[in-house]
C-alpha cells in the first residue's frame, strides 16, 4: 500500500513557505505501514491541480492533498475536486454551525465568505475539522482514495490523527514497516560506511540501512518491511528482528552513538547533566552564543545551565574569563592554551561545575597559513580536568559556527560519559 502527497499553493513553489506538512505526514503514514512513493507541489490553478491529482492517482493507492481550502478567491481546490468527481455542491449545516460557534466564541463577526466554507461536494465524505474552518474531504474512485486537507499544519495534523489515519487503517491492510534510528556524531558518512561494511553484508533483503547526514551528525536508519504473507504476529516478529540488528549496529559503532530516534544531542547532554546534578556554562568566541542557543532550545535547561560569556574580543576574554594577556599575545586567541584558560575561567568566574569553551576563525576572512579559515579550538573542563581539541572545518561561516556547536556538544557528551565511568568504578 502506497501514498502520494500533493501540496497546493504558489507560496510553496516560490519558496515563501516551507512544506513541513509532507514531512510530518510521511512519518505518520510510515508508522501506519503505508509507504510514501512520491511528493509533489502544484500552483493555484485549475489546470495544475487537475494534472497534479491525476498524476498522483496514477502512481499511488492513496493521494493526500494539502492546501487551497481557504475562504479567499485563490483557494479553488474544493471546486476543482467537485468538478473532477462530477459532484454537486451542498450546504453543510454541521460545518457552518461549528464555524459560527467559533466566531461567537472569539467575539468577532462571521465574514460572509464562511457561507462558502460550509458549501462542500456532495460526493465527498466530510471530515470534521474541530480546530479550524476548512473541512477535510474524502473521495474514492476505482478503489483509490483521495483526501483533501487544509494546509494549516495544526489543522492538517488534527484531521490526519483523528479522521484520516483511522479510516486508512480500517480500509487497507498494510504491510508492517518498522524503523529504528541511531544518532551519531564525530564521524562523517563515508567513514561510518567503511566501518559498517561487514554489518551491511549481514542484513537480509527486507531490512535496509540508510545514511542520513547533517552538519556534524549522521542518522542511521534501519527499515524493515515484512517480506511474506501477513499474519497477526507479523509486526511483532519484524519489530524483534529489526531491534536485534539495531543492537548489533549499536555495538559496532557505539563510540559514535549518542542517542536514538528523535533525540537531540543537546537534549541528551541536558539529561546527563541533570542526572549527575551538575551545572554548565559556556565561554564562546567564534560561535557568538550559538552553543547556548542549542542548549536552551530544550525545555528544562534552567535545571543545569548557569549561563554564558560571549567573549568575542581579547579584552573580554581577559576581563570576564581571566585569560592571561600573555597567553593571548604568545599563542593567539585561536589556540589550545586560550581555550583551556577560557574553560577554566568559566568554571571559576561563572560558578558552574563544567564549562565548554570555543575560539576559532569562522571566516570568510581572518585566516592564515598556520590557522586557516575554519580552524576551531574547543575545550571542555570541570576545574580539575580539561580536554582540548583542534578542528579544521571549511570556509563557510555559517557552517563553521554550526559545526563548532555540534562538535562542542559532542565533546561535552563524551566528557560526561567519562565522569559517569569514573564515578561507577
Amino acid at each position: 500500500m502506497n501514498a502520494h502527497l500533493l501540496t497546493i499553493g504558489d507560496e510553496i513553489l516560490i519558496g515563501q513557505i516551507i512544506d513541513t506538512n509532507s514531512a510530518w505526514m510521511s512519518r505518520q503514514l510510515n508508522l501506519t505501514g503505508i509507504s510514501v512513493n512520491g511528493k509533489s507541489s502544484v500552483g493555484d490553478t485549475r489546470t495544475d491541480i487537475v494534472a497534479g491529482i491525476e498524476h498522483a492517482l496514477s502512481l499511488a493507492d492513496i493521494v493526500i492533498i494539502t492546501g487551497g481550502l481557504g475562504p479567499t478567491k485563490d483557494d479553488i481546490t474544493k471546486k476543482t475536486l467537485a468538478e473532477m468527481f462530477e459532484s454537486g455542491m451542498s450546504f453543510h449545516q454541521e460545518t457552518y454551525d461549528r464555524i459560527r460557534a467559533y466566531f461567537e466564541k472569539v467575539g468577532r463577526p462571521m465574514p460572509p465568505s464562511m457561507q462558502d466554507q460550509a458549501t462542500l461536494p456532495d460526493k465527498a465524505l466530510i471530515l470534521i475539522n474541530k480546530v479550524g474552518t476548512a473541512a477535510g474531504m474524502w473521495f474514492e474512485r476505482d478503489g483509490k482514495v483521495l483526501v483533501s486537507l487544509p494546509g494549516v499544519p495544526f489543522e492538517m495534523e488534527y484531521l490526519m490523527t483523528n479522521e484520516v489515519l483511522p479510516r486508512l487503517k480500517s480500509k487497507f491492510v498494510s504491510r508492517p514497516i518498522i524503523h529504528r534510528t541511531l544518532l551519531t556524531a564525530g564521524e562523517g558518512e563515508s567513514a561510518i560506511a567503511r566501518r559498517l561494511e561487514d554489518f551491511e553484508e549481514t542484513l537480509p533483503p527486507h531490512i535496509k540501512l540508510a545514511y542520513l547526514p547533517a552538519l556534524g551528525l549522521v542518522r542511521l536508519r534501519l527499515t524493515g518491511v515484512w517480506p511474506g504473507e501477513i499474519h497477526p504476529d507479523s509486526e511483532q516478529k519484524l519489530t524483534a528482528e529489526v531491534e536485534n540488528y539495531a543492537a548489533t549496529l549499536h555495538s559496532t559503532i557505539g563510540d559514535l552513538v549518542f542517542g536514538t530516534e528523535t533525540q537531540t544531542l543537546q537534549g541528551v547532554v541536558g539529561e546527563k547533566l541533570r542526572g549527575l546534578g551538575l551545572t554548565l556554562a559556556t565561554a564562546e568566541s567564534c560561535t557568538g552564543g550559538y552553543i547556548s542557543h542549542l542548549i536552551t532550545s530544550e525545555a528544562g535547561a534552567s535545571d543545569f545551565f548557569a549561563g554564558s560569556a560571549v567573549t568575542y574580543s581579547n579584552e573580554m576574554k581577559s576581563a570576564l574569563l581571566g585569560v592571561s594577556p600573555a597567553t593571548l599575545k604568545n599563542f593567539g586567541a585561536v589556540s589550545e592554551e586560550t581555550v583551556r584558560e577560557m574553560a577554566e575561567g568559566a568554571v571559576k568566574n561563572l560558578g558552574s561545575d563544567l564549562a565548554v569553551a570555543v575560539s576559532g576563525i569562522a571566516g570568510p576572512g581572518g585566516g592564515s597559513p598556520e590557522k586557516p579559515v575554519g580552524t576551531v579550538w574547543i575545550a571542555v573542563g570541570n576545574g580539575t580536568q580539561t580536554n582540548a581539541y583542534k578542528f579544521v572545518f571549511g570556509r563557510d561561516r555559517a557552517k563553521n559556527i554550526q559545526m563548532a556547536g555540534i562538535y562542542a556538544l559532542n565533546m561535552l557528551n563524551r566528557f560526561l560519559d567519562q565522569l559517569t565511568h569514573q564515578d561507577s568504578r
